[in-house]
Parts: C-alpha cells; structure tokens; sequence
C-alpha cells in the first residue's frame, strides 16, 4: 500500500543517483532487507519508479528499509527527511545523536528507552524490525571523536520546573541509583549464563524505559547525576551488547552510541572506553576490522594514566581482534603482546571497575585464539582454546560455547576431522542451553566449513545435532 505526496519526490530521486542504485536495484535490496526481518515484498522497478516520479510513499516498514538499502551502498545512515520519506515515521533517527548539550543527551537517551521494542524479540513488527540492516559503522564516527575532544561535561546538576506542567519534579538520591547498579550487575550475570535473548536479560530494555527514564527526567545534584549518568551508562551499554548477541545490530549501535554520551556526562573515561571496546567489538564482528582498530585505539589513548592494568589489558586485547579481522599480523601479535603484559601486571587489589569482572587470562585465551583463527594459524589457536577451556565455565556459558567452537575450527584446519566433530557435538550442546545468535552464527560458520566432509557419519551426525538450533533461529 503507499499513499499520495504532492508532485515527485526530487529527494529520493537524486539520492538514487548519488548511490549509483537503479529503480530495479533498490527493489531488490528492499525486498531482499524485507526477507531478512519475515516480511515477503514484492516491489519492483515501477513500484520505485512511482515513489520518485508521483511522489507515493510506501507503508509500513518500507520507507526505513529504502533508507536502509540506500545506506548500505553509501556507507553511512540515511534519515528519512534526506529521501524525503520524514512523514513515515522518525523513530529511525532516534539514538543517532551525541548531543553536546547534557539535556539534550538525557532526551536523546530517554527518547530511544521509550520505543516499542516488542519486534526485537518477537519479529511482530516492532521498531528493530523497521530498522533492517540500517548498521553503518560510519556512525560511531561523531560519537567517538566528540567523546575523544572532551570526556567529560562540566557539570550535570539538573532542576525541574513544575511550572511547565510536569509537576513536582522527582528527587533523584544515590538510593536510587543503587538499584539501578544492582540492576546492571544481575543483568550481566544472566547475560553471561544465558545469552542475551534470555527473557531475564531481555528486560534490561524494560528497566531503562520505566525505572531508569523517569530518573534521568529528575532533579539531582551534580554528584548524584554523575552517580546516575554512571549507572544509566552501564545499563545502555549491556542492552547494546544484548541486542548485539541476539543478531540486532541496528539496535545495538543506537544503544551504545547513548551509552557513551552517558559516560561522557558520568565524567567515567574508563566506562567510556569499554563502551568504544564493545563498539569495536561490533565493528570487527561485522568486518569492519580497520574502524575497530580506530575505535578500540579511541579507547586505550584517552585511559593511559587512569585506568587500571587490567582495563587497559582487556583494550589492547579488543584492539588485537581488530587487526587479526583487518589481517595484520604483525600488530595483532603486538597488541596481544601488550595485553598479556598488562595482564600480568593486574593485582587482586587494584581498584577493578565491577563491570570488568569477567575479564582473566581465561577471556584473554580464549580472543587469542579467536585472533589466530582469523589470521589461519590453527596451532595457535589450539594453544590458546586448550588453556581458555583449561577452567570451569558454569558463570560464562556462552563463552564457553564459542571457545568449543573456535577450538573445532583449529582442529578442522588441522587435519583432525574427528576431534573438530567431537568438539563441534560440545558446542551444539551448550548453545541449544542459551539463548545468543552469536553463537548460533558460530556453529553456522563450522558446518560450513564442514561441507567438504558432508558425507562424512560424523558429520552428518553433528549436522543432525545441530538442526533443531538452527531451526529456531530460521
């Protein structure tokens, strides 16, 4: 269905050209984006041709899926107003933005805490579902050079007006934000156990909309804001890193870009850092491994003197992921040199941020191992997955799922066929416990790399094992 605009829609069609994408291209990467969210469309070359010449507008999840499409072949975000499409829905816009101004950046937070996030988990047609493929790493681009030129805001001290007719404004303590902090830390324990499409992760979002919005929207001092703006930070971020392991990586961009411009009012530069650390994480997961180095390197550079050895460890070891996805071997083994060496510095009573608790030479192992298997050197990967497997696992499940993965792999580019299936069988057991497209995508990836031997009993075997996991994520 589309309805009426007045005359063509000159916007759309001069973004087309600057794309490069003809009236047949963008129906077929719009149907294609479509597909990828449950939605069967049909547009064709007339279908594009009547949104530019007559100026009609498609309905529904449409008008963001061309934005999409055309964002995509550009390699930045494309807002609806640039299409001329601003009347279909804003919501694409918000989580965007890394105001300068600190209530700007509580409404742009609170803002993005308030969309229907029901098509996150449900695919009925939610936001995140309008949202299909609109991941552009270009994004992190402000956010991070705003976040690099002043870390902190002067200060963050907020008064409400009861005269503009939102009543007696809400006194925000550090009672509060206690329970916003415990908040954080059980949704990081349930995260690690269960994936973050577990239903208990899956209410942080819930949390942000109804208990952490209404505080940000208080009156508190620059004491207890900092406190707050901390603790908000932290939730965003584990949101963000939630719809990351569930496949949503549009939701997760917008979730970290707030999370950092938090930070920023938080004045807390490490948590700053580990929130560029998760976006360059995203970054080198979706292959863009030379923006991860520039993301994980923004991080690291503005901590040196401030935070602890372990918290630069675990940088230097997200800036080595980075250059192992970018296939520089050189300062991927640089990096992990560094961070192994940082790691050894690290002592029981350094002043560790609680958010850094999963992180141990177990972790380091384990994305050592991942660096070698992206730079083909299955020895190493064997070293290192054989002492990240080395200890109990019962708190990171999913780890320990995607280290049994990782160590298939090695052996598979080994020679040994019967092992990677035998540790392949270890991985489809532990991943049909959780709930993480993550790690789903990482068994994806070894029966793929498994296909050559697809006659193979113990292949076929592992294939059958693995059916019902990937039947629920089709």
């Amino acid at each position: 269905m589309s309805r009426e605009q007045r005359g063509p829609n000159e916007k759309l069609g001069a973004v087309l050209a600057l794309a490069g994408i003809s009236n047949a291209g963008l129906a077929r990467r719009v149907n294609d984006l479509g597909a990828q969210r449950g939605l069967t469309l049909r547009y064709d070359k007339t279908s594009v041709a009547r949104w530019v010449s007559k100026g009609m507008v498609p309905q529904g999840a449409a008008p963001h899926l061309i934005a999409a499409a055309i964002g995509q072949k550009l390699g930045r975000p494309v807002p609806l107003h640039e299409i001329g499409l601003a009347d279909a829905d804003p919501a694409p816009e918000v989580g965007l933005a890394f105001p300068r101004d600190v209530g700007q950046a509580v409404k742009s937070a609170t803002e993005l805490y308030r969309l229907d996030l029901a098509g996150r988990r449900a695919g009925s047609g939610g936001i995140w579902q309008s949202l299909a493929g609109s991941f552009a790493v270009s994004a992190y681009a402000t956010p991070a050079s705003r976040w690099l030129i002043t870390p902190a805001d002067s200060s963050v001290a907020r008064e409400v007006n009861p005269a503009d007719g939102s009543g007696a404004p809400l006194k925000v303590g550090h009672s509060d934000v206690r329970k916003l902090r415990e908040a954080a830390e059980d949704a990081r324990r349930w995260d690690s156990k269960y994936g973050g499409g577990d239903w208990r992760s899956s209410m942080v979002p819930e949390c942000l909309r109804v208990e952490a919005a209404p505080l940000l929207l208080g009156a508190y001092s620059d004491d207890v804001g900092r406190s707050l703006f901390g603790a908000a930070a932290e939730l965003t971020r584990l949101a963000g890193w939630m719809a990351f392991d569930t496949g949503q990586q549009e939701a997760a961009q917008r979730y970290y870009i707030q999370a950092l411009r938090l930070a920023r009012a938080a004045a807390d530069v490490p948590l700053g850092g580990y929130v560029l650390a998760s976006m360059s994480l995203q970054a080198t997961y979706r292959g863009f491994g030379d923006e991860g180095v520039d993301l994980a390197q923004a991080a690291l550079e503005r901590n040196r003197g401030l935070a602890t050895a372990r918290t630069l460890s675990f940088f230097r070891l997200v800036e080595a992921r980075a250059h192992a996805r970018a296939g520089d071997a050189q300062a991927a083994g640089a990096a992990l040199k560094s961070a192994e060496s940082w790691l050894e510095r690290s002592r029981p009573g350094d002043s560790d941020p609680t958010w850094l608790g999963f992180y141990s030479y177990d972790r380091f192992a384990a994305d050592a191992a991942e660096c070698y298997r992206d730079l083909k050197a299955p020895r190493q990967v064997r070293r290192f997955t054989e002492q990240a497997l080395s200890r109990p696992t019962e708190e990171f499940v999913r780890s320990h799922g995607l280290r049994l993965v990782v160590s298939a792999v090695a052996e598979l580019e080994s020679g040994n066929l019967d092992a990677a299936c035998e540790q392949g069988v270890r991985a489809v057991e532990v991943a049909g416990r959780i709930s993480s497209a993550r790690t789903t995508e990482y068994v994806k990836d070894l029966l793929h790399r498994l296909e050559p031997y697809g006659d193979e009993p113990r292949v076929v075997e592992l294939r059958e094992r693995a059916r019902p996991l990937l039947m629920t994520t089709a």
